[in-house]
């Protein structure tokens, strides 16, 4: 239920992006005319999808949940793409085609924000600001559906499961995304911010996330007695010096010019204190951004992996397997650049910021790999006073991911729906 306060909130937070407008964006200004009388809607959706998050590959009801939405819009819908994957079309004469994408799946998370809108779901919830990227992507469909004068051309809502474990782009893809619907000029695609204010659009030109590969090594040896070294081979010992090993990768085989992260996040070894075990298991996560650096870097943590089993006299080589989980998103630098100017006039200079890459992984990269020229942007999501208050006192917000993210959903959402609409708008010109 949305109080009467809430609404008068609402309302003035929708006047007030609004007014941030300049007149050559009258056009924005009509079209996004109904969205104060849209918000409470919206927010009431987005608390409903909070409740009930489902993990990636199970997203049966959010999935159904957005294709009811489309198709009360007028959207041609077709569901179960890639598994969960919900597509809406919407045709309006002769035009570019225009993909707007969001992402459907929580995380394996217990939440901890104390919200009346938490998750009702044990050990599961919304941590990513997946829900707030599915209601901004509704709200904007709604629009641009009511204002089908406005713009031309063909708008294409991909509903896609299964990003965090960096699988779903991918799978529909493979379910033939662009061989069964019209293929896209472009493709946008919003995600929620833990370290910017609500309010704030930020973007970046060219490598924006990084690859992401998981790699599992098992390092073998002789085990035995702790008392008696010199009868064993101990991997404790080999997976020290592989870790050791490992930092120059980075230090010393990569271009400093060329980002790159190897991180060895578990390790695993032994039942006892006297016992030296038979084996070692350590897991990495390894990051960049250029496919040739993520080839040398799995390259390098084989090569020194089983040269210092090799010198240990192990007795086999280490095993080594690796999931490569999302492949590095890189945003067209003209889209971008067109992006950004739009979202200036949409929203005022001072609200859009470009931001440097960053080293996490995305799997919304799939759709530019396909040969689609995309753009992904950030949406601030946090309170702006706290933010405020955080930069004043160096504390830490709670990042995403964290059981204690909890958006400013108000103002968040807004942004994200006038962003979302400014940029299509532009494109289906």
């Amino acid at each position: 239920m949305i109080r009467p306060t809430t609404l008068g909130r609402l309302a003035s937070i929708a006047v007030a992006i609004s007014i941030a407008a300049s007149a050559e964006d009258a056009p924005l200004d009509v079209v996004t005319a109904p969205l104060p009388g849209l918000l409470p809607d919206l927010v009431a959706l987005y608390e409903d999808l909070h409740r009930n998050p489902e993990l990636s590959g199970e997203e049966a009801r959010t999935a159904d949940t957005l294709a009811g939405r489309l198709r009360s819009l007028g959207f041609e819908v077709t569901t179960g793409i890639g598994g969960h994957g919900v597509v809406g079309v919407l045709r309006n004469g002769a035009g570019p085609t225009v993909l707007l994408r969001t992402d459907l799946d929580g995380l394996p998370v217990a939440e901890k924000t104390g919200v009346p809108h938490a998750s009702r779901v044990a050990g599961r919830m919304h941590a990513c600001g997946h829900d707030l990227h599915m209601t901004a992507w509704v709200g904007t469909a709604t629009l641009l559906a009511r204002a089908r004068d406005r713009w031309h051309g063909t708008l294409f809502l991909v509903g896609q499961p299964a990003e965090e474990v960096g699988t779903g782009a991918r799978a529909m893809l493979r379910d033939g995304l662009f061989e069964r619907f019209p293929k896209p000029d472009s493709a946008i695609a919003i995600h929620a911010s833990a370290e910017q204010p609500a309010g704030r659009v930020t973007y970046t030109s060219g490598w924006a996330l990084a690859n992401v590969d998981s790699v599992d090594l098992r390092i073998h040896g002789k085990g035995g007695h702790g008392a008696y070294p010199h009868r064993t081979v101990d991997p404790i010992v080999i997976a020290a010096r592989t870790v050791m090993a490992l930092q120059t990768l980075v230090a010393r085989e990569n271009n400093p010019l060329d980002p790159a992260v190897v991180t060895v996040g578990s390790i695993h070894g032994g039942t006892k204190h006297n016992v030296i075990p038979d084996d070692v298991a350590l897991q990495l996560t390894v990051r960049s951004y250029t496919d040739d650096v993520r080839r040398r870097l799995l390259a390098g943590i084989e090569r020194i992996a089983k040269a210092e089993a090799a010198a240990a006299g192990a007795p086999r080589d280490p095993e080594m397997t690796v999931d490569q989980g999302t492949p590095s998103t890189y945003n067209d630098p003209e889209l971008t650049a067109r992006v950004a100017g739009v979202l200036r006039r949409a929203l005022g200079e001072v609200s859009v910021v470009e931001q440097p890459a960053v080293m996490g992984g995305e799997d919304f990269s799939e759709f530019g790999r396909a040969g689609v020229p995309a753009v992904i942007l950030w949406v601030g999501a946090v309170d702006p006073a706290a933010h405020a208050a955080a930069e004043t006192s160096g504390a830490t917000l709670p990042a995403l991911h964290s059981p204690l993210f909890a958006p400013d959903v108000e103002r968040a959402l807004s942004t994200a729906v006038r962003a979302e609409t400014a940029v299509l708008l532009d494109l289906l010109r």
